[in-house]
């Protein structure tokens, strides 16, 4: 497929330089905000035509899909005008900082796909990871028995301000859980399907001086007894995540860590006890670890399923995270147990 790319930033870049390397699709075209950002772009990918004007990349009658690395407030508006021209649509995470824009969002691919045309999918490219796929599949594989505790925590450096400091403006990023707590809310429900949706969630938080939740921790309640812990600082240093899954007969840790989340040269580990086994063991995961590598191969896949008519992150699907990333953070707020 032939692939526009709109969002020039820090993680556009990445996006661009994945979808370049990719050898079934084609970085075509890419859109940036800022007359510099264009320059850099220029440099970096010659065999792209690079534009200031989005309107204009989406527009364009030989792109196959449209790639949104944007502020979470402008995904929905290029969303919707990339699959009204007809374009499968790849939108980073969050579909939307609200239920209203997400719903918007869902009416127009269902109006453009009764057109026959484009597919809306999510980015959440954690679960393309060798070693965070390593933890499901031990918990699919019924190696460690039936879940009944997880943790995962993140501690990192506080967030980059982002192209003019949109990650520290409340009106365009709605909301700091729907930035990375997101992502291990994902794991969570992906680790825990079999148990069906959460049914409570209690949230605590420290707010930054925007408002925000600096520091977050979030506990999902899960029918028959089992539950998860989602715990984020951004007062720390580095990054390091760490992510413990415990079942009836079995459990397993996993480690990652960098000066960055970036990194490419980050220290990772998967270890674990699996039933009938009387001491833990260390995993084994080919290949390297991190958002950096991951990226790709979603990158990959997504496209891939465009071509096969289907979406890899379908978009009610993406809904329901949202949600349950918004109620956590009015549970916090509230200070009060919520039911889902």
């Amino acid at each position: 497929m032939n692939i526009g790319l709109l969002g020039y930033g820090g993680w556009g870049k990445i996006h661009a330089a994945s979808i370049a390397a990719l050898k079934t699709h084609r970085l075509t075209a890419i859109a940036c905000r800022t007359e510099e950002s264009a320059d850099q772009a220029r440099k970096d990918h010659p065999e792209a035509s690079v534009t200031t004007d989005m309107d204009s990349v989406i527009r364009m009658p030989e792109l196959d899909a449209i790639d949104i690395v944007l502020p979470t407030s402008l995904h929905v508006p290029a969303a919707v005008k990339a699959l009204e021209a007809g374009k499968h649509v790849l939108l980073e995470k969050p579909m939307a900082g609200s239920l209203s824009e997400c719903d918007r969002l869902i009416a127009a691919e269902k109006a453009a796909m009764r057109k026959g045309g484009g597919i809306l999918s999510l980015v959440h490219e954690m679960r393309s990871s060798a070693q965070w796929s390593s933890i499901k599949d031990l918990v699919s594989d019924g190696k460690i028995g039936a879940l009944r505790y997880a943790m995962l925590n993140l501690f990192r450096f506080p967030y980059r301000g982002g192209s003019g400091g949109w990650r520290y403006k409340p009106e365009a990023v709605g909301s700091w859980v729907l930035e990375e707590p997101i992502h291990f809310i994902d794991l969570l429900l992906w680790y825990f399907e079999s148990h069906g949706n959460p049914v409570a969630v209690t949230a605590w938080a420290a707010f930054s001086a925007e408002g925000m939740t600096r520091d977050f921790s979030a506990v999902f309640e899960f029918p028959g007894g089992a539950y998860g812990v989602i715990s984020q600082t951004l007062s720390g240093f580095e990054h390091h995540q760490v992510v413990e899954v415990a079942g009836e007969s079995g459990a397993v840790r996993s480690l990652w860590s960098g000066a960055m989340d970036r990194t490419d040269k980050p220290v990772f580990s998967v270890t674990a006890q699996t039933k009938g086994e009387t001491a833990p063991k260390n995993i084994p995961i080919e290949g390297p670890s991190g958002e950096l590598f991951e990226i790709r191969e979603y990158l990959n896949a997504a496209f891939n399923a465009m071509t096969e008519g289907r979406a890899l992150y379908p978009a009610d699907k993406e809904r329901e995270l949202v949600r349950l990333c918004l109620e956590a953070e009015r549970s916090a707020r509230l200070g009060l147990r919520i039911e889902l």
